[in-house]
């Protein structure tokens, strides 16, 4: 069953387009890795993916609901309700401690539930630091905070841009770690990266090129590279 369908989209920014005609589906529990050069139309898909922009043309499926169709507010609910969001610069408050970090994004969804928002922590690692603030806490922390506060409202997708791009290595290897886990739980997750190690845990990498998917990778076909076209005939598109 595919949780997310891309149709035929294009996004133009004047004389500039970001994206040009793309398709693609992602299964149910799937991890999808989007990689590509600067330019490539990466940031582009995951902004319309998150509900953030629409594309100029064509149609996005999410859960089965048809986003390019929602108003604004529309939009945000569903991003609010169906989307946990990791960021590579963290984006915490920082007169906020981790819990009341995590808390502010129950407050935005429903009511805050301070043990289940401690739960959230707990589950990367991070109960003992729940009460210090983000200058108290080191890269890999904020952003295993940032993952709790994704998780808190249990999304249908999670959503990570650059993940481990500000990370050294051991803290990179606990964020893969969290992120294995919540695969293996059968949580859907879709990763913009530039790192190969992030991408080789996914299922499938979709390699983006002037705003187009010009290679896909399976897992299972490591380490070749399969066409677009070739993907899409073995899929029955």
């Amino acid at each position: 069953m595919n949780i997310l369908e891309l149709n035929d989209i294009s996004m133009v920014y004047g004389q500039v387009r970001a994206l040009s005609n793309v398709s693609m589906s992602v299964e149910q529990g799937e991890w999808l890795a989007i990689m590509g050069p600067s330019g490539s139309g990466k940031t582009t898909m995951m902004n319309i993916i998150g509900c953030m922009g629409k594309p100029t043309s064509g149609s996005v499926l999410l859960d089965g609901e048809e986003l390019s169709k929602l108003s604004s507010a529309e939009l945000t609910a569903i991003r609010r309700d169906k989307i946990g969001l990791i960021f590579q610069q963290f984006h915490l408050i920082s007169y906020l401690t981790a819990l009341e970090n995590v808390m502010v994004a129950q407050y935005y969804h429903s009511m805050t539930d301070e043990p289940e928002a401690l739960k959230a922590l707990e589950r990367v690692g991070l109960a003992g630091r729940a009460k210090h603030l983000p200058s108290q806490l080191s890269g890999g922390e904020q952003q295993r905070v940032c993952i709790a506060r994704a998780l808190i409202n249990y999304p249908r997708l999670i959503l990570a841009d650059e993940p481990t791009g500000n990370l050294d290595e051991t803290n990179e290897r606990v964020v893969l770690d969290i992120l294995r886990g919540l695969h293996d739980a059968g949580t859907t997750i879709i990763v913009v990266t530039h790192d190969p190690e992030v991408a080789f845990e996914a299922d499938r990498t979709i390699y983006l090129e002037h705003g187009r998917i010009a290679q896909v990778v399976k897992k299972t076909d490591e380490p070749s590279l399969v066409s677009a076209e070739e993907f899409s005939l073995s899929r029955g598109g």
